[in-house]
């Protein structure tokens, strides 16, 4: 048995078996506010429209039409200019593999570009295509550093330029003209990740109108349908399609299109929730401001992050008092000693707020 194992593990490629895999903690009978969920469930008489619409949903078949209403359905929401095309994905991951997938070249150097820290699946897919991933370190106030990424532009041509507005797990946004000149002297594909769109003050559909080369890549995730696993990718028609082929042909599911659009069509509500976690941002951000050795960084995103005395040690004590937030000081040298604070309800703040301040006395 052992020899046979051993035989199947030498099959596998040699930098899968030592890479570590993206973790996910466990929450059970925790108050949860590690991965910038919505808190927010829908309200008790949509929740039982959308289980009846759902049971009548045919899962006996493959999903079909349905997945394209939800295409349509999406590119409205988004108010996709006309030339413009939108693709599916199982959640952003997703398509971050795709684009891996569409800008490799066996046998060549491919570069990889974002800047750090950022999105952990940016350098993670690049590695699963065996592209080589460049990380450019932002500024010590998170800023980009514009004339450190136009120089690594340069030296590395790369395919891809990933781009996170707002960018996680810091929050800010980026200046839009620096972002415009990197779109400019990019040679291959700029991907502005919008994942928290609907709770920042812009976006970059202009800059996607202004260059053919820029894409603007979306999820239902922080609307509020984590569970769900939609991602949406925008661009000029043309490049679409050619990355769309590598989309599995069934990657949405019938059940997963229907709840999506239904979430479409009650839009408003999910608009509604996110005002309340701006709303809610803005007071946390104010309570955390009273709290002594905690520095509190700007953000446009329903997540804040916070530099503590000591990130490990208050971790731990904020799990100990029931509440999971996220330790990223171990991603990035810029993130020594920070936590990253989903923004929850007004009770789960509240509860935060207790914790961090009892843990800190």
């Amino acid at each position: 048995m052992k020899a046979a194992l051993d035989r199947a593990l030498n099959t596998l490629r040699a930098d899968v078996r030592a890479m570590r895999a993206y973790q996910v903690h466990p929450a059970a009978g925790l108050i949860k506010l590690d991965a910038m969920e919505n808190p927010y469930r829908l309200p008790e008489a949509l929740q039982q429209a959308l289980g009846e619409r759902l049971g009548r949903v045919a899962i006996n078949r493959y999903p079909g039409e349905r997945t394209g209403e939800l295409a349509r359905a999406l590119a409205a929401h988004a108010k996709l200019p006309e030339g413009q095309g939108l693709m599916l994905g199982n959640g952003s991951d997703e398509l971050i593999s795709l684009l891996a997938m569409a800008v490799c070249r066996p046998g060549e150097r491919v570069a990889v570009l974002a800047p750090l820290p950022g999105f952990v699946m940016y350098e993670l897919s690049s590695k699963y295509q065996h592209l080589d991933f460049v990380g450019v370190p932002l500024t010590p106030d998170f800023e980009l550093d514009e004339a450190a990424m136009l120089a690594a532009i340069e030296r590395e041509r790369p395919a891809i330029v990933y781009l996170a507005y707002p960018n996680n797990p810091t929050a800010n946004l980026w200046d839009e003209a620096v972002i415009e000149r990197i779109a400019a002297a990019s040679p291959g594909l700029v991907v502005i990740d919008e994942a928290y769109q609907p709770f920042a003050e812009r976006d970059a559909m202009g800059l996607m109108a202004r260059h053919a080369n820029v894409l603007i890549m979306r999820t239902m995730s922080k609307f509020g349908l984590a569970g769900v696993r939609i991602g949406y990718l925008m661009g000029h028609a043309e490049l679409i399609g050619h990355i769309d082929k590598l989309r599995p042909p069934y990657n949405i599911s019938v059940l997963n299109a229907e709840a999506g659009l239904f979430a479409l069509e009650h839009a408003e509500v999910y608009e509604r929730q996110a005002a309340e976690l701006r709303a809610e941002r803005e007071r946390l951000q104010a309570a955390l401001k009273t709290l002594p050795g905690v520095t509190s960084f700007p953000s446009q995103g329903n997540m804040i992050l916070v530099r503590v005395p000591d990130a490990d040690a208050l971790h731990a004590e904020l799990k100990s008092r029931g509440v999971l937030v996220k330790n990223v000081s171990g991603m990035h040298p810029l993130l020594a000693r920070c936590l990253r604070l989903t923004v929850g309800t007004p009770d789960e703040n509240a509860a935060m707020l207790e914790a961090l301040r009892a843990a800190l006395t």
